[in-house]
C-alpha cells in the first residue's frame, strides 16, 4: 500500500473525510476506488458510493480476493443503510468466509456485524443470535467494538432484556470513546436515546400512561394478563395466544380488556370488531360465534362471560387486566415505527421487514403520505420513504486492508 493511500485510509479511520478525497481524488487505482467509495457513502452518496466500490472490486485482480471481498462487505453495508433487504445476503457471507479464510478477522467480524443487523431489521432474532454465539468481540479494534455491541444491544431490546441492552450499550459507550470518531459516538448516544424514549402505553383501569423498555419488561412479569396490542398477543406468567392472524379475535380482546372490569356493550363490540354502525341480528349472531371462538383460544388465561348488556373478561389466576398498546394509536403504526430510525425505505424492503404484501404496504405509505405524516422522493424503483429527519449514512464502513501499526 503507498503513501497516499496509506494517508488516505488513516484519515477515514479517524472521521476525516475530506482529508482522504483530496490524496484519492485524482486515482482511479483499485484501493483509491475503494477508498473513495467508502468516503462518499460516510458524505451520503451512496449511489456514488456503490458505483466506486463496484468499479474497485472489479479491478482488483484475481489474487486480491480479499480486496474484492472488503468492497462487497462495504458494498453490503450501504445496501444495509439505503435499506436495500433485497441484496444477495449470500454474497455477503461468502466475502465473509474469505476474509476469515485469509486472516482479516475485524473485517470478517464487521462482514458479521452487518448480516445479523441485516435479521434484525426483518425480526429474525433465533437467527442473528445464533450468528453471534460464542462470538468474543475482545480482540476487535475500538470502531468494530462499538458495532458488535450495537448489534447485541438490539437484539436485547428486542428481547426486552433492558439490563443486558444497558450493559451492552455501555460497552459501546466506552469502545466509541476509545475510538474517537464523532459518527460512532453519534450512532451510541442515539441508541442510548431508544433505553429512554417511550416504547409502548400501558392502558388500566386507573387511566393510561406512557411506558419505557424497562417498565414494559416489568409490566410483563408482574402477572397481570396482558392484551399486547404490539404483538397482538395476550400473555400472562410465560403463556402466550397468539392472534395474529385473528384480526377480530383481538379486536374484542383489546375491548375487553380495555374496559375490564366492566362489559363492554355488544353494540360497541360490534362496532370495534366488524366497524358496524349499528348491531343487527346478523351482528349479533356473527358476535356470539366469534366470542365463542375467542373463548376457546383464551381458555388456558381467562373466560368471557356474557352479561346482560354485552360481554366481559374474567381472568383466571391474574389479578388485573392491561392492554399494552402503541406509544401512538395510528393503523400504520408498524410502518412509521420503521421510517422513524430516519433512513429512506423502498416499500418493497418495508414488506420484507413488515412480512407484508408489497401492495398492502404501498396503501399504507400511500395514505400516510397523503396525510403528511410521511415523504418520498424519487419514482418507480428508485422511490423511497421516509419521515424526518434527514436519511442519515454509514458510520462504520470498511477501509480497504488493514491500517499499519504505529
Amino acid at each position: 500500500m503507498d503513501s497516499l493511500i496509506t494517508a488516505a485510509a488513516r484519515a477515514l479511520a479517524t472521521g476525516d473525510l475530506l482529508g482522504a478525497l483530496k490524496r484519492v481524488a485524482l486515482r482511479d487505482d483499485p484501493p483509491a476506488l475503494a477508498l473513495r467509495g467508502i468516503a462518499m457513502a460516510q458524505l451520503g452518496d451512496l449511489v456514488r458510493a456503490k458505483a466506486l466500490l463496484r468499479r474497485a472490486a472489479r479491478a482488483f485482480g484475481p489474487k486480491e480476493a480479499v480486496a474484492r471481498a472488503r468492497c462487497v462487505v462495504a458494498e453490503a453495508e450501504i445496501a444495509l443503510v439505503s435499506r436495500d433487504l433485497g441484496w444477495p445476503a449470500k454474497s455477503l457471507e461468502a466475502a465473509r468466509a474469505t476474509l476469515d479464510a485469509h486472516g482479516d478477522r475485524v473485517n470478517a467480524a464487521h462482514a458479521r456485524n452487518l448480516a445479523v443487523r441485516r435479521l434484525l431489521l426483518i425480526g429474525r432474532l433465533d437467527e442473528a443470535e445464533h450468528a453471534l454465539a460464542e462470538f468474543d468481540p475482545a480482540p476487535l479494534p475500538p470502531a468494530s467494538r462499538v458495532a458488535h455491541e450495537l448489534v447485541v444491544a438490539g437484539i436485547a431490546i428486542r428481547r426486552l432484556r433492558t439490563k443486558a441492552a444497558r450493559a451492552a450499550l455501555a460497552r459501546a459507550q466506552r469502545a466509541a470513546a476509545e475510538a474517537d470518531i464523532p459518527a460512532l459516538t453519534a450512532e451510541v448516544e442515539s441508541a442510548l436515546l431508544v433505553m429512554d424514549t417511550p416504547a409502548a402505553r400501558l392502558i388500566a383501569r386507573d387511566g393510561e400512561r406512557l411506558l419505557l423498555l424497562d417498565e414494559v419488561e416489568a409490566l410483563l412479569a408482574s402477572g397481570s394478563l396482558v392484551v399486547d396490542a404490539c404483538r397482538h398477543v395476550v400473555r400472562h406468567a410465560g403463556q402466550v395466544v397468539s392472534l395474529a392472524t385473528r384480526p377480530v379475535l383481538f379486536a374484542l380482546a383489546r375491548a375487553l380488556g380495555e374496559a375490564w372490569p366492566a362489559d363492554v356493550p355488544r353494540s360497541t363490540l360490534v362496532a370495534r370488531a366488524f366497524r358496524g354502525r349499528q348491531a343487527d341480528e346478523s351482528h349479533r349472531a356473527r358476535l356470539r360465534v366469534e366470542v365463542g371462538r375467542l373463548r376457546g383460544e383464551l381458555r388456558a388465561l381467562a373466560g368471557v362471560s356474557a352479561t346482560k348488556q354485552g360481554f366481559a373478561l374474567a381472568p383466571r389466576r391474574a389479578r388485573e387486566v392491561v392492554v399494552l398498546a402503541p406509544p401512538i394509536d395510528e393503523p400504520h403504526a408498524a410502518v412509521l415505527a420503521f421510517l422513524a430510525d430516519g433512513e429512506s425505505w423502498s416499500s418493497s424492503a418495508l414488506a420484507i421487514a413488515l412480512g407484508a404484501s408489497p401492495r398492502t404496504v404501498q396503501r399504507a405509505l400511500e395514505q400516510l403520505g397523503a396525510a403528511g405524516k410521511v415523504q418520498s422522493f424519487g419514482r418507480g424503483r428508485a422511490r423511497r420513504w421516509l419521515t424526518p429527519p434527514v436519511p442519515g449514512f454509514p458510520t462504520i464502513l470498511l477501509l480497504p486492508g488493514p491500517l499499519p501499526s504505529d
